[in-house]
């Protein structure tokens, strides 16, 4: 296990964890869902991309195979390791500076959803910084229900990925979940504090950072495309 972690995050299993409590050895395995879809259809062919909290490369490798010029960061040195056709930055997102702009900066993973307010208007106000000015930033955002609808599971590869449970914590509108990757050869767990976010509270805090949503790009609206605004 590293050495530090995030306060109210944590994670079980063989392997490094990282700060939020995230398995490296997990994130090896797990296949890449419908986010190299989604963001190849919502930004230009071959632009550049900047994909925060990037972990072992499980989105990013499709997306360098499909010919996008991405830039990975990530906080954790061990996942970096992993990350291979990318140019890799390890950083934590919130105090991420490179003097540069992107034609897309990618927030995924639900990071958005940070359960400390400053951590994710700090968040947001790193991919303002970094978008182009045509450009955009796509923001991966949890399902309306989520926190409701525990325990519940899916299949990802050979992964049985469960949500077990969704705690309330001192803090209104901010849960404690606790989500368990079991494997044919072995169980990961991961601790993490998720803050609710209407569409309504996401929008405003969007608008805080300088951003505005310009498109919801899936049905259930868990991907919106962000434009900068002055």
């Amino acid at each position: 296990m590293g050495g530090w972690t995030r306060e109210g995050y944590g994670g079980t299993g063989t392997g490094a964890i990282t700060p939020d409590g995230c398995a490296v050895e997990v994130y090896t395995r797990l296949p890449a869902g419908d986010e190299p879809d989604v963001v190849a259809s919502a930004v230009p062919a071959g632009a550049s991309l900047l994909e925060l909290g990037c972990g072992a490369g499980r989105v990013t490798h499709p997306l360098v195979e499909r010919g996008f010029r991405v830039t990975a960061v990530d906080e954790s040195p061990e996942m970096l390791e992993r990350v291979r056709g990318a140019r890799t930055v390890c950083s934590s997102i919130e105090t991420l500076d490179l003097d540069e702009r992107f034609d897309a900066v990618l927030l995924p993973s639900f990071l958005v959803h940070a359960g400390d307010v400053r951590v994710r208007d700090a968040l947001l106000r790193t991919c303002r910084r970094h978008v182009a000015d045509g450009g955009c930033v796509l923001v991966q955002r949890e399902g309306e229900d989520w926190h409701d609808r525990v325990p519940r599971e899916r299949r990802a590869g050979d992964a049985l990925i469960r949500i077990a449970s969704a705690d309330p914590t001192d803090d209104p509108g901010v849960s404690s979940i606790r989500a368990e990757y079991v494997f044919p050869d072995g169980t990961w767990t991961q601790t993490f504090l998720s803050r609710r976010l209407s569409r309504e509270d996401f929008e405003r805090a969007l608008a805080g950072a300088g951003l505005a949503v310009d498109a919801y790009l899936t049905d259930d609206r868990t991907w919106a495309r962000a434009l900068p605004v002055r």
